[in-house]
């Protein structure tokens, strides 16, 4: 089966840490190739892995007419270059257009909705015409996968297709060594994982973590554009030796086994494969209450969930957790066995292949579950 992978954004993110994982499952048994609008993080990694990798420039997020029919074309002219078995596209302006480029050139195709591109945080074009673009693109025909049920609900409200071709596959990253080594208890880190950028909330994590007593750092992993306006805060707030900016990492499962405890302060999210991340490591997570976030953190017991914006909230329930190593480690522990019952890599890939075959009229070769899982 060959496969081709679509997407629109390049730089390190979720939904193309999520393509990586695929092309990670299933490389050993297709024929894979990976097209994104811009070249970055993505298709450098996919080539390591030995994806084809193709750059389509006009294929960019903003909502522009002239690029996105140029995109169009160059999507229809890949797909009857390379001849795919399958399309699987991700995020917005890659599922609306290669959507309509499979069903032009008789492709079987797919789409996960990492996001909806008509929710909370996108730009008032995407708000107006998202919706719309969406419905009309599932008239293209083929499944759309949502990475939450969360997701999948919004969907059904906002009529984007029927519900029998919205699915959720929640998100699934690879299993790594079981044992969780305990982090220093005399100075537990508080760690975020998050791109510094207006969908996150790094300043109520600063303000939140201000007024408690106990012994601990704050460690932020990640860069972007509203990082110097965090790192002003961190110092009105008087938190500078308290608080480290980790940059951007490739280490970030080390950095998650050397914290005690994990938070994410969001405005918005869809499902986050850091949470994943954190309780692959077996943390406790104290995170915001928004998108699918409360479908990994079931409240009370491998974590906390915080009404958006209550920073008052946050505090306690840090504060809990910094002065109850018992509760940590009972949290802890939960993390990790939720962790490994739902959302390994494993159980995402046999969903996903799963409707692969659905999706391709022929018939092809049985993918042996131990080599999928060998490579999950």
């Amino acid at each position: 089966m060959k496969i081709l992978y679509l997407i629109t954004r390049a730089e390190r993110g979720g939904a193309q840490v999520h393509v990586l994982d695929l092309i990670r499952g299933f490389r050993a048994q297709c024929e894979i190739e990976v097209a994104a609008g811009e070249d970055g993080f993505l298709l450098q990694e996919a080539r390591q892995l030995g994806a084809v990798c193709h750059v389509l420039p006009n294929l960019v997020h903003p909502i522009s007419p002239a690029n996105d029919i140029r995109a169009f074309r160059q999507i229809v002219a890949l797909l009857r270059h390379t001849r795919p078995d399958v399309v699987h596209a991700h995020t917005s302006k890659a599922g609306i257009l290669g959507r309509f480029g499979a069903w032009l050139c008789n492709v079987p195709a797919l789409f996960t909705a990492h996001t909806w591109c008509f929710a909370e945080g996108t730009s008032w074009k995407w708000r107006l015409l998202g919706a719309p673009c969406e419905r009309l693109a599932a008239l293209a025909g083929g499944t759309i996968i949502n990475v939450s049920e969360a997701n999948r609900q919004v969907a059904l409200r906002c009529r984007v297709a029927p519900p029998a071709r919205l699915v959720t596959i929640h998100n699934g990253i690879p299993e790594d060594a079981p044992d969780v080594p305990l982090a220093p208890e005399s100075n537990p880190a508080i760690l975020m994982v998050a791109r510094f950028a207006a969908q996150k909330n790094q300043a109520q994590l600063l303000d939140a973590c201000a007024p408690l007593l106990q012994p601990y750092r704050l460690q932020f992993a990640g860069t972007g554009p509203t990082q110097p306006e965090i790192e002003r805060r961190a110092e009105l707030l008087g938190l500078t030796d308290r608080v480290e900016f980790l940059g951007d990492r490739s280490d970030v499962s080390a950095q998650l086994r050397q914290a005690s405890i994990f938070a994410l302060a969001t405005n918005w999210e869809g499902f986050p494969l850091s949470i994943l991340e954190a309780m692959r490591a077996g943390l406790p997570v104290v995170a915001s209450d928004v998108g699918g976030v409360r479908e990994a953190v079931l409240d009370g017991q491998n974590g906390f969930l915080i009404a958006r914006h209550d920073t008052a909230a946050f505090t306690r329930a840090l504060g809990r957790l910094l002065a109850d190593a018992d509760l940590r480690g009972r949290m802890a522990r939960n993390s990790r066995r939720l962790f490994e019952e739902r959302f390994t890599a494993e159980l995402m890939l046999r969903k996903t292949l799963s409707l692969y075959r659905q999706a391709v009229p022929e018939p092809v070769d049985e993918f042996e579950t131990s080599r999928v899982s060998e490579r999950a």
